[in-house]
């Protein structure tokens, strides 16, 4: 076989299988509340393929960790603490129901501040505010105004507004589709995936939202690699499936390629 067709042949399969690939159902995946401890922090952050990270402002290893995180070609994402219905401590750089807009600007500034090479916004928490069109409006005015960051809801109430404040704004944006970990054990953590493949299938592409647990660790250190082969879905950056699409990051690009199989 001379040298021509080889390559020839080669181009064929690499051109074939990568049309397969981004054929594929896709899914994007967000490990929340990274900054407060290192060890899972760090685990977090090199996992494999394009997952996101949201940090936690303020706390103290998030500037460190979204630096590595972002090396490692992950999207970055400010996890914003918003107040919830029940209550729970939100921790620094929380916006509450009180915050009166110029306060809300003044903390959304500084909390995008402190986690570097952030890419984009989701909510901590936020199971309150997040039904309030007041506080979402100056939220998604800001994003708007920076023109560089987009939104994921993490969908903690049925009634959130902040979709539709977005879309409003024109803040690229996106919901979250299935929490991984709710139940921090593996069977649970497993069932909860396979739904998010399921609804992946369903509709094209699906979000999903876990914690740097150790057992959400391990499994997706486990499955991630095998995502196309074994489960017939494409790991992809969350920032591609917002409404409206944004330009992928370049130091993103190289990751999201699929590879020839």
């Amino acid at each position: 076989m001379s040298m021509r067709i080889i390559v020839a042949t080669f181009l064929l399969v690499f051109l074939v299988s990568r049309a397969v690939a981004d054929e594929l159902p896709r899914i994007a995946i967000i490990i929340d509340d990274v900054g407060d401890r290192h060890a899972e922090g760090l685990a977090a952050v090199s996992l494999p393929g394009t997952i996101a990270c949201a940090f936690l402002p303020h706390t103290p290893y998030a500037r460190e960790l979204a630096k590595r995180a972002y090396e490692n070609g992950k999207e970055v994402l400010l996890h914003l603490p918003l107040q919830s219905l029940n209550g729970k401590a939100l921790g620094p750089g929380a916006i509450t129901l009180d915050t009166t807009e110029t306060e809300f600007r003044r903390i959304l500034r500084d909390n995008l501040s402190a986690v570097p090479h952030v890419r984009g916004v989701n909510n901590h928490m936020g199971s309150l505010l997040t039904r309030h069109p007041g506080h979402m409006t100056w939220l998604m005015q800001d994003l708007a105004a920076d023109g560089q960051l987009f939104f994921i809801d993490s969908y903690t109430h049925a009634d959130s507004v902040a979709l539709a404040m977005a879309s409003e704004r024109g803040v690229p944006a996106a919901r979250r589709d299935v929490f991984l970990d709710n139940v921090p054990e593996r069977d649970a953590i497993a069932a909860e995936f396979t739904r998010l493949v399921e609804r992946a299938r369903a509709n094209g592409s699906a979000i999903g939202i876990g914690h740097p647990y150790p057992r959400t660790l391990e499994f997706l250190a486990a499955i991630l690699p095998v995502l196309e082969t074994e489960f017939g879905v494409r790991l992809v950056p969350v920032s591609t499936l917002l409404t409206p699409p944004v330009l992928l990051e370049p130091h993103l690009k190289a990751a999201a390629t699929p590879a020839a199989h």
